[in-house]
């Protein structure tokens, strides 16, 4: 079954001087200010397209390794992923490089290495972002 989530922003004033609100609807877990400085400079209290990119793309990323190592056998206790998103103004967004750190007992850190590759390839998140560089450290805790 196919599912639709909604989110909305309401922007007021000009790229550079306005600000807006990000809400999450589809869980309604809250409001977030946006604004340009919080994109291009420092976040202070405001978020922007590429954290929330970074939490949707570490959090798709986690799923999709945790299934696929238990699908392998090798089910996981903990994954622990960063993702960080970069993004030059004037250009847009350079690269996503995703962290993992992993408790899986019983699996090698060449096969966790294997896995998450494939995770990073296939997550759909991942898949959705196909024309941004993605790169990848993993490694057994």
């Amino acid at each position: 079954m196919a599912t639709t989530r909604q989110a909305h922003t309401v922007w007021e004033g000009n790229l550079i001087e306005g600000e807006g609100v990000v809400s999450l609807d589809s869980s309604g877990i809250g409001e977030y200010p946006v604004s340009w400085p919080a994109r291009s400079e420092a976040a202070n209290g405001r978020t922007s397209p590429e954290e929330l990119i970074a939490a949707a793309h570490s959090s798709c990323f986690s799923m999709a390794l945790s299934h696929g190592l238990a699908g392998a056998g090798t089910p996981s206790t903990k994954l622990e992923t960063r993702a960080e998103v970069t993004f030059q103004p004037g250009t847009g967004i350079t690269g996503i490089h995703l962290t993992v750190e992993g408790v899986v007992p019983g699996l090698s850190e060449a096969d966790f290495v294997k896995a998450a590759e494939d995770a990073k390839a296939n997550c759909p998140v991942s898949q959705a972002l196909t024309g941004t560089k993605i790169t990848l450290d993993a490694k057994l805790a």
